[in-house]
């Protein structure tokens, strides 16, 4: 299970962007429409499959690289500290 940092901060902008924000290091993160979608399915303790299914039913032109595409989203994130594996 993924686990998202709870000391970060999403800030949703206009047309679905966002922006993730560590008040410990000061540093942003640029979310587009999907990433604030994945966030949101994070923080809400979605498993990844669950996430994508959601994904390919609410995105028209969703992908087949889409389980890749949310490994490597995932994996920034966690370089990041802002999420991480946990059980």
């Amino acid at each position: 299970m993924i686990k998202v940092n709870p000391s970060i901060v999403v800030r949703e902008e206009l047309e679905g962007w966002g922006v993730l924000f560590d008040p410990d290091t000061g540093e942003t993160y640029g979310l587009n429409a999907v990433g604030v979608f994945i966030w949101k399915g994070l923080e809400a303790g979605k498993p990844r499959e669950d996430i994508l299914h959601e994904l390919a039913d609410n995105c028209k032109d969703c992908p087949d690289s889409a389980g890749d595409d949310f490994d490597e989203f995932v994996n920034d994130l966690a370089a990041k500290g802002y999420v991480s594996s946990g059980e």
